[in-house]
């Protein structure tokens, strides 16, 4: 249990965020930014004093003057939606303007018995140009210091006056979404909003009858909720989870967006939090959310999942028995990156439960995993390998892992990140300490009778898995060797050279058994590519020059043979790419018999050139001949 801890504390858990608002719908989203020009700058600085002067002087209840401030925040405003002026606004001193008009002017000495002109439209416009305003972090707090904040919370509060039109709810969304701004990833400003007692209305507008009002309180709470443990609990003790719940039921996109995000951002590394939310019927709406058309949401729901199956081993198992492991692996094949890795995140999570493993297998994750593993994007590629982790302690998938190819892809991928290295390093592990039982006599099985292609894919698997103990069992009693062979005669390089690796490991594992005090028993000769390749010009790809005579090898039987020869056409010598290479410190006899243990791994080592073979083969790292020549010097004494 502390182990699977561990592993899951090690995948990387995806950054939520606190959202910025956009606060006009109707902006493009592509907008072409043109430099602005020193007449031009001072023209916009021009009408900004114009504005921020007809603001400072119409803070009255007259017609004439809330006509004149309402078309003054509305050319602000859309000033304002071009961040490149933004800066010139704010010097221009309309902060404290639009902050005063935020709050409705005081009443006439008369009396105000008749309706108010424009009542809501200015303070709905000042707080939509403070909203643009606060997009930049750096007008943020001079927006708060300017006293913006407690106004904004007290529109929130405007439809409590019994009055309901179109003009009070545009006002507290525009409210609410200015709020968003200036909260967004600034946590002292997070404070002070909760301070303003700006929480408590914003759970209540949840519930509010307008959807437009709904969604921005609930972007204002998503804002305010991440990574501020005060606002997380004032947002939970004020009942919002139950309407949030509602909310993601919503069959329109942009309410549920909003909602599991909210959720997220409570959620998130608040253990208690997450099962308050768990135990009021969370779970069912969030899976369902995992089948929308909203694609953002799609990808809040996984994350959120991921974060559920951290809880326990039980939500593990009820995330899966709710239905949600189909949905996850098709959006392991999303086009949108992030989709793939939120869906890699939460099928990681989910696969660390022994319950979960062959039910995430069997529906077809293990391929789209296995191809994430090609990704770019580390993150990414990580969950993905992480997830493969957990399905390889499986063993009714160790089968489907070794048919597919998998072990190839672990062993052949180029891993971006330690920690992902590391994790690809104890899933092989993990299938390697399967290989026994029932898991090997399946294996042998599809190798016996399965399609050519899954007999290869097992033969060279088990060469890298398998026991020492088991290698005759596989290799011989069962044609394991005779298919790896197959591969060495193949037209495809690729092939040629997984099947080289393989043999090569065999041949490890097999001197492994042998006593380093007695005389090595003849290595199985079909590991090598016999005695019919020795010096022989067919399908030689390499030559080597020794006592002016050429010598034909081939490159693959080479590989497999040592580490110094693998080093030689791997590496960086010059060798690697040579077609003639010469051996200036070898006779031809020597040199002959040392190629000819590497193609049979059988020799008879005469007393006469056991000397001079054993300096060769100490030279090529050929510890198996090395042995042979240590024995026939050993038998002169």
């Amino acid at each position: 249990m502390e182990q699977q801890k561990h592993q899951e504390q090690q995948q990387k858990l995806p950054e939520r965020k606190g959202q910025k608002r956009k606060l006009e719908e109707e902006i493009e989203e592509e907008r072409e930014i043109s430099l602005i020009s020193p007449d031009a700058h001072q023209a916009l600085a021009a009408e900004v004093s114009a504005q921020v002067n007809i603001l400072n002087t119409t803070f009255s209840w007259k017609e004439a003057d809330r006509a004149a401030a309402k078309r003054a925040t509305h050319i602000l405003a859309e000033l304002a939606k071009n961040e490149e002026v933004v800066n010139v606004i704010v010097d221009g001193g309309a902060v404290p303007a639009l902050v005063k008009h935020l709050q409705s002017p005081p009443h006439s000495i008369e009396g105000d018995a008749g309706p108010k002109p424009f009542e809501h439209e200015v303070e709905k416009g000042s707080a939509f140009a403070l909203g643009f305003l606060a997009v930049k972090p750096e007008h943020q707090q001079l927006i708060v210091d300017a006293g913006a904040l407690s106004h904004l919370v007290d529109l929130l509060k405007r439809h409590r006056d019994g009055c309901s039109s179109r003009a009070v709810n545009s006002v507290i969304r525009r409210a609410a979404d200015a709020i968003t701004n200036l909260a967004h990833e600034n946590s002292s400003i997070k404070t002070r909003v909760r301070i303003e007692g700006g929480i408590p209305p914003l759970v209540e507008l949840l519930e509010f009858t307008d959807t437009k009002v709904q969604r921005a309180a609930a972007g204002a709470l998503r804002t305010l909720a991440f990574k501020n443990d005060e606002n997380k609990n004032q947002i939970v003790e004020c009942n919002a989870l139950p309407t949030l719940i509602l909310m993601l039921r919503s069959e329109d996109a942009a309410i549920h967006y909003e909602a599991v995000g909210v959720i997220g951002n409570l959620v998130h590394s608040s253990p208690n939090i997450k099962k308050e939310v768990l135990l009021a019927g969370a779970l069912q709406p969030v899976i369902g959310l995992l089948s929308s058309c909203c694609s953002e949401s799609q990808r809040e729901a996984a994350l959120l999942l991921g974060q559920f199956a951290a809880t326990d081993s039980d939500c593990k198992v009820h995330i899966v028995q709710r239905g949600a492991v189909r949905p996850l692996i098709e959006m392991l094949q999303s086009p949108d990156i992030q989709l793939r890795e939120m869906s890699a995140f939460a099928l990681g999570r989910l696969a660390q439960d022994t319950h979960n493993q062959a039910g995430i297998a069997h529906n077809g994750g293990l391929v789209p995993l296995l191809k994430l593993l090609d990704s770019r994007n580390g993150s990414l590629q990580h969950n993905a390998a992480f997830a493969l982790y957990g399905l390889a302690d499986n063993e009714d998938n160790v089968s489907d892992f070794i048919k597919i190819g998998g072990v190839q892809k672990l062993q052949d991928g180029e891993f971006i990140v330690q920690a992902t290295k590391d994790c690809i390093a104890k899933t092989l592990k993990r299938l390697e300490e399967k290989i026994h039982g029932r898991v090997l006599n399946h294996l042998l099985y599809l190798m016996r009778v399965g399609e050519k292609v899954f007999q290869r894919r097992v033969a060279l698997s088990l060469a890298h898995l398998c026991s020492p103990d088991d290698q005759r069992t596989i290799f011989i009693d069962n044609n394991g060797l005779e298919l790896l062979l197959e591969l060495l005669g193949s037209t495809s390089p690729k092939q040629q050279q997984d099947s080289s690796v393989a043999l090569y490991k065999l041949a490890k594992k097999a001197a492994t058994l042998c006593p380093m005090d007695a005389a090595p028993p003849s290595p199985t000769p079909q590991v090598y590519l016999g005695e019919q390749y020795v010096n022989n010009a067919t399908l030689s790809d390499v030559t080597f020059l020794v006592e002016g005579r050429r010598f034909y090898a081939h490159r693959i039987a080479l590989l497999a043979s040592s580490d110094a020869f693998r080093a030689m056409f791997d590496g960086g010598y010059r060798e690697k790419d040579a077609r003639d290479i010469e051996i200036p410190n070898i006779r031809w006899d020597v040199f002959e018999l040392m190629m000819r243990f590497i193609y049979t791994g059988s020799v008879d080592v005469t007393l006469d050139i056991a000397q001079d073979l054993l300096r060769a083969a100490d030279q090529y790292l050929l510890e198996g001949l090395k042995r042979l020549c240590e024995y026939a010097i050993a038998q002169v004494f």
